[in-house]
Formats: C-alpha cells, sequence, structure tokens
C-alpha cells in the first residue's frame, strides 16, 4: 500500500472511529413574531420579493383564474399537479428523463402551507414524479389552503415531518439573482414569475 493510501486509510478510519455526542434540537416555543393578518401579510411579503398572490373561494373560482393568468393561457406545455382546477398538456408518468421538461411553461402545484413573516411556500415532491418541473418551468403556480399560514419559520419548522416524502423546500417568490453592481434579474436561474393562490376551504 503506497503512503497516500496508508494516510487516506488512516483518515477515514479517524473519521468513521469519531463519535460525536448527540445535542438536544433548539426549543421551538417563545415570543416570536405574530401578524394579526397573517394572509394579508403573506401576500404583501409575497409581493416584495416579485410574486403575486391572489385569494379564490374556491375550485371553480381557481379553475376560472387560472384559466385567465397569462402566462396560462398562453403556454403550449403546462404540467398541472391540480386536475381539478387546470389540466396539464402532457402525461408526467410517461417523461423518464428530467431533461424532457426543459421547454415546460407552466407547473402548477400545491403548497402545503405558507410563511407570512417571508412569503415562503413549503412544497415537496410528494405529487411530483420530477421535482426539478418547480425550478425549470418558466412560471410557476402555487396552490395554498388559505387557512394553513403559520406566522413564521419557528412555526414553520415545527410542523415539518421527516417520515414522508424526502423532498421538500420553502419556495419566495420567482427565481433572483443580483450582481455586485446590485443588479437585480428575475428568472435568471428558474422561473420568471411565481403566482400563489390562497384557497378557501380544502383544497
Amino acid at each position: 500500500m503506497s503512503d497516500a493510501s496508508a494516510s487516506r486509510s488512516e483518515i477515514l478510519s479517524a473519521v468513521r472511529n469519531r463519535h460525536v455526542p448527540a445535542a438536544a434540537l433548539p426549543d421551538l416555543t417563545g415570543a416570536w413574531i405574530t401578524f394579526p393578518d397573517r394572509a394579508a401579510h403573506f401576500a404583501e411579503t409575497l409581493r416584495s420579493v416579485g410574486g403575486t398572490c391572489v385569494d379564490v373561494a374556491g375550485i371553480e373560482e381557481l379553475r376560472v383564474a387560472l384559466q385567465s393568468l397569462e402566462p396560462v393561457a398562453a403556454a403550449k406545455k403546462v404540467y398541472s399537479a391540480l386536475p381539478e382546477a387546470a389540466p396539464s398538456t402532457f402525461d408526467m408518468a410517461q417523461v423518464a428523463d428530467p431533461h424532457a421538461l426543459d421547454d415546460a411553461d407552466v407547473a402548477i402545484a400545491r403548497g402545503e402551507f405558507a410563511v407570512a413573516e417571508n412569503g415562503a411556500v413549503w412544497v415537496t415532491d410528494a405529487n411530483l414524479k420530477h421535482r426539478v418541473i418547480l425550478f425549470i418551468a418558466q412560471h410557476l403556480v402555487l396552490v395554498v389552503p388559505r387557512n394553513q399560514i403559520v406566522n413564521n419559520m419557528h412555526e414553520a419548522y415545527a410542523r415539518l415531518r421527516f417520515d414522508g416524502p424526502g423532498y421538500g423546500l420553502f419556495l419566495s417568490g420567482p427565481s433572483k439573482t443580483a450582481d455586485i453592481e446590485q443588479s437585480l434579474v428575475i428568472g435568471a436561474h428558474g422561473p420568471r414569475s411565481l403566482t400563489v393562490y390562497l384557497l378557501d376551504g380544502s383544497a
């Protein structure tokens, strides 16, 4: 065995044998920020980061709203995780290679809950064969039950479960990037727009 291989084995063995004591998770209870109208604050915060928030009374109103949403009306390739509100133009189950989604115009997905503090929505891949659709589509639409808005990220973390979908993330606004000249570009690395529908009743 060469000296390099011996050193590598020694280092890896030391790492494997290193026992790090378990640390207790931080307490999520406290006098954190709250809002008298969580939905209104969520909508305001989402607008401040480039997104759009729309209230809808039910599935039928959501269906009409989606039909009139410009990116959806103009789209040729749409994926919808809510077929009761909007149809997909292709069968995601038949897509083997996620690269084939690079020409998707619109993705419509469910958000489990929203966060008033920062305008974020928790989204998982529970009903998404290819989660890349959340980032590769030109426009993203999320539908969140209006009664599923928490005040802050402490409340949001308390709701997370790790015995279900293997992937989840908080999404807030469309894709954004800024360079050293402080020039903000929307949609450089992901969706050019994000529209969140707050749905009254159960989705």
